[in-house]
């Protein structure tokens, strides 16, 4: 029941997986004369500080405080959207948009992952799957609400609309949630830096910005590049919701494998089709490859993102889970923040998104590399279960 609970929570961190819609949207119109690679900065602080509070939020509720940082956060997040439909300029949606939206989201998602670790051992894999999965839903549902409900009733109230439902799922997840195991006053301040001497540790948290180099690159575009290629802007903006549905089956696919397997090794072949996928996808010129790719990297993506802090359980105490997965999460959030912004400006300098492409493709690939270091370093052989 907590994992469904959860869930509902991790709807909001869909709000911020929906952003491609509003890339297209800002660059179709109020936003027009600014350049695709500048309108992405809204989106990439967005990404950003989902994961910069991660220090901050795993340490507070390594020290027992949960409820009233949900509950501000919640309200930050409910005001933000209700404000994001009163801007017109730049920087009113950079601090609506990005800022408020985004920190507001990072200080909800982050605790969610400690609950569940919290909560659930030998089903940990599927328990963190079903909370992954909220974020696919409202990730899918999002971006077509907004999309149909512009031309009926306006961005404005599209956006108040989007605000009253965030109030109504805020409203079930933060009031019904609890901690189970009592706080334990852990050494130490916000850092552990002694977790880094645990070399999986650290190139596992290295993997991880570099995939996120690449990983928002396919999202953050795929509707851009759809209508670039000539298809109906009414079609194209379906890729995204498309690929946020497929991401579901990653999400709580990949909780059943990796308690079956593991998570590291869940996460390495997801990771590569990851990577193959977003090479490839510039070349998808139309329809049914586009819609294809978008389901394809849409379920791989959603493994990663779904599986994320799962390995840090592993790798040290359960006192001090909430803390490793802070540091985790904020360190994440350079290449978050980095990640899309690059690849507008290679677009933008090329004038293509072949190798915007090759780029983001290249990180996840590295990515990969990295997490075959991680479980051969902390097994010392390719095989087994980790």
């Amino acid at each position: 029941m907590v994992a469904y609970e959860l869930g509902w929570l991790s709807w909001v961190f869909g709000f911020v997986n929906a952003w491609g819609v509003f890339q297209a949207y800002y660059q179709e119109t109020v936003l027009s004369d600014t350049s695709p690679s500048t309108v992405a900065w809204i989106g990439s602080l967005q990404y950003a500080l989902v994961f910069l509070p991660g220090l901050f939020t795993g340490r507070l509720f390594d020290l027992g405080h949960y409820r009233l940082p949900q509950l501000l956060a919640a309200a930050l997040l409910i005001i933000g959207t209700f404000l994001a439909a009163e801007c017109h300029e730049y920087w009113q949606f950079l601090l609506c948009q990005g800022v408020a939206i985004g920190l507001a989201s990072g200080f909800l998602f982050g605790p969610t992952i400690a609950v569940v670790s919290h909560w659930f051992r030998a089903r940990r894999g599927l328990a963190l799957g079903i909370l992954a999965s909220g974020s696919s839903i409202g990730g899918t549902v999002i971006p077509i609400a907004v999309r149909k409900l512009i031309p009926m009733v306006g961005f404005k109230w599209a956006m108040r609309i989007i605000g009253f439902i965030l109030l109504f799922v805020l409203s079930i997840a933060v009031l019904t949630l609890r901690r189970r195991l009592p706080a334990k006053k852990v050494s130490g301040g916000l850092l552990n830096l002694k977790a880094f001497l645990h070399i999986p540790y650290t190139i596992y948290v290295l993997a991880s910005v570099v995939s996120f180099l690449g990983l928002y690159t396919v999202l953050t575009y795929l509707e851009v590049y759809g209508t670039e290629i000539g298809l109906p802007e009414d079609f194209a903006f379906y890729m995204i919701p498309i690929a946020n549905a497929a991401s579901l089956f990653g999400r709580v696919g990949s909780g059943l494998v990796s308690d079956r397997i593991g998570p590291v090794n869940t996460l390495i072949p997801s990771t590569l089709v990851a990577g193959v996928c977003t090479y490839a996808w510039p070349f998808a010129r139309n329809k049914g490859s586009l819609i294809a790719l978008a389901c394809i990297y849409g379920a791989a993506c959603g493994v990663f993102v779904g599986m994320l802090a799962t390995p840090v359980a592993k790798m040290g105490s359960m006192d001090d889970v909430g803390r490793r997965t802070g540091m985790l999460m904020t360190v994440i959030a350079a290449g978050a923040v980095a990640g899309p912004p690059i690849s507008g400006a290679i677009r933008d300098t090329t004038g293509s998104f072949v190798e915007v492409g090759y780029y983001a493709g290249s990180m996840i690939i590295l990515c990969v590399l990295l997490l075959i270091c991680v479980k051969f370093v902390a097994l010392g052989t390719l095989r087994g279960k980790f």
